[in-house]
């Protein structure tokens, strides 16, 4: 498989995106209420794959009682979806009965996995494989949706977590636009909680955003009409990530790394590597960026 999947014919409304908010952990995380696993008809693709993709990850496999190698491995993913405990949900679709939803996959053997993601095909593999692989690929999957997708719901009677009031008055802050006041909040976090991983990223992004801030609207232009000024190329990069360029952003810095030493190259790496902090790192646009630092640096 190959390319974008096209599900239109499978929904009878456009998804509406996902909630900004964090993505639950894999492993022995407490119970949900969603079930790990879930048997899928043309009737029940759209509310247990589509609309459920909008909460976690949603494993599809595609499988056929004709073949006793896929049904076994279905089996494996039924049982490691149930080590997830909700947290991701395995949707097993047989192909002799739902063939339209093989074909919106464009299936060309079974079995066949494919990961959907906020209503959207995000990666995909076909054949037997190791479940300890597949627990790896998975891992990579989970890293790429974390606090893109809205969680999965409590179980009935559950009370929801109380919110942290800490991080209240850093959001609070934000949203009124104090970003000086949100990055003295997440400090005050930090300073007590070193090692909280939460914080740390929301003040990047807030030391980001105050950073942008100062950018000229022409700095793009500006860093291409001036590719030995080094201030320009990490002002054009920034201004390229908060216009949502990332690829754009990071090509300029790895083009100015190719062409600088010494002490310029080693502050637009180092800028690069604050950038790619902003991202998950299992990011597709990351990983990339980084083979091509690489390449430049060696």
């Amino acid at each position: 498989m190959s390319g974008a999947v096209d599900l239109s014919g499978l929904k009878d409304r456009p998804q509406p995106p996902p909630a900004p908010t964090a993505a639950p952990a894999t492993g022995d995380g407490p119970a949900t209420g969603l079930s790990p696993v879930v048997e899928i008809t043309e009737a029940s693709f759209e509310a247990e794959v589509l609309e459920r993709s909008l909460q976690v990850v949603v494993l599809v496999a595609l499988w056929s009682a004709r073949s006793e190698a896929s049904a076994a491995f279905t089996r494996e993913l039924e049982e490691l979806a149930r080590e997830g405990n909700g947290t991701w949900v395995l949707a097993t679709v047989d192909v002799d009965a739902n063939m339209r939803i093989a074909q919106a996959f464009g299936v060309q053997g079974i079995p066949t996995v494919v990961a959907v993601a906020a209503g959207q095909p995000l990666a995909d593999f076909q054949g037997v494989q190791p479940v300890d692989q597949v627990r790896g690929w998975l891992g990579q999957v989970l890293a790429a949706t974390a606090g893109k997708l809205s969680g999965p719901p409590q179980p009935e009677g559950a009370e929801p977590e109380p919110e942290d009031p800490r991080f209240v008055a850093a959001e609070d802050a934000l949203a009124e636009g104090d970003l000086d006041g949100a990055d003295a909040a997440y400090q005050a976090i930090l300073d007590a909680e070193p090692g909280n991983k939460q914080a740390v990223a929301a003040q990047r992004q807030v030391r980001f955003l105050a950073r942008v801030q100062n950018v000229a609207p022409d700095a793009v232009a500006a860093a291409a009409a001036e590719p030995a000024n080094v201030a320009a190329q990490l002002d054009a990069a920034d201004a390229l990530l908060y216009t949502q360029q990332a690829e754009d952003a990071f090509t300029v810095l790895i083009d100015a790394v190719k062409r600088y030493a010494g002490d310029d190259r080693t502050t637009v790496r180092t800028r690069l590597l604050e950038l790619f902090e902003l991202f998950d790192p299992a990011d597709p646009v990351v990983v990339a960026a980084r083979r091509k630092l690489a390449s430049a640096l060696y």
